[in-house]
């Protein structure tokens, strides 16, 4: 009999939901949940710049030197140096200090508000990565921002865990790779949230082996400025806000998660551009709630 175990735990200062669909026992299905769920543990004891105890915050300190660090932090810091050299820094990891400044520094669990006397000159051009060692380098100090690519990567490394079921969610606060098939043996439908209306469902997808992750200004406000949000332009220091919510389906989470923020820096007509130039899929929503579909949806 095919069935359905959720369980829920808090990450990354959001709900996760992992749902399974499986003939098997919950004695069987219950340990690989867990090992799932141990991803996300690991990815924010890696790379949150929130606590100063995190791989990322303490390799931080060490400016001038090769400093060696863990997959778990080297690789969703090498994908986001790669996007923000292929964006010429419209998106750029070592925005963590314009951050700060406008009041995303405090700690979801504790409270406990981060602060560090680090440069605002400095650029993705300032780390340098080195493959052979697994190794960082910075040349400023700097605070380095991960929240566009870290939750995803946590998606994708549970995902793995999850392969061998028939059909799962990961749903990392609205952020979700959706494999195989539901429980009626269908692709998986997806709503996506209204950017107004949090209770309401604007638009639904259908997806199976594929990622959805959504960025949009409505979801986390600045109490410094009411025009700023936490996506921000490096260069203006501004937020943008054309587009209220921007949806993005790809392969792989890491991709949609970093893509939906890139497309919500660049705007509806840029970022369809891109869209279409990467062959993403997905559901742009202007200010003035217009609902665009890109790429055959």
């Amino acid at each position: 009999m095919v069935r359905i175990l959720k369980k829920t735990k808090l990450f990354m200062d959001t709900v996760v939901e992992i749902k399974v669909v499986s003939s098997l026992s919950v004695t069987e299905v219950e340990p690989v949940i867990e090992q799932a769920f141990e991803a996300f543990r690991n990815v924010e004891l890696a790379c949150s710049r929130f606590s100063p105890d995190s791989e990322l915050m303490k390799a931080s300190q060490q400016i001038g030197t090769h400093v060696q660090i863990s997959s778990w932090l080297f690789q969703p810091l090498k994908f986001a140096l790669e996007m923000a050299e292929w964006t010429q820094g419209i998106f750029d990891p070592t925005i963590g200090k314009t951050m700060e400044y406008y009041g995303f520094n405090r700690h979801y669990l504790t409270g406990e508000i981060s602060s560090n006397l680090a440069s605002d000159k400095a650029t993705y051009r300032d780390i340098d990565l080195r493959e052979q060692d697994c190794s960082m380098y910075l040349h400023k100090p700097m605070v380095i921002d991960l929240g566009a690519v870290a939750k995803g990567f946590a998606i994708d490394i549970a995902s793995q865990t999850l392969a061998c079921f028939q059909g799962f969610v990961i749903n990392a606060g609205g952020d979700l790779y959706a494999g195989g098939v539901d429980e009626m043996g269908q692709a998986w439908r997806i709503g996506i949230q209204h950017p107004v209306h949090k209770d309401h469902i604007i638009e639904t997808i259908e997806v199976s082996n594929e990622a959805v992750c959504t960025s949009g200004g409505y979801e986390r406000k600045s109490k410094v400025s009411a025009e700023i949000h936490h996506i921000i332009n490096p260069n203006s220091k501004q937020s943008p806000h054309e587009l209220i919510s921007c949806s993005i389906v790809a392969p792989y989470a890491m991709m949609a998660d970093v893509f939906s923020t890139v497309i919500c820096l660049y705007g509806l007509d840029q970022g369809q551009k891109l869209m279409i130039e990467m062959e993403l899929k997905g559901i742009l929503i202007t200010s003035k709630l217009h609902v665009e579909r890109v790429g055959g949806i």
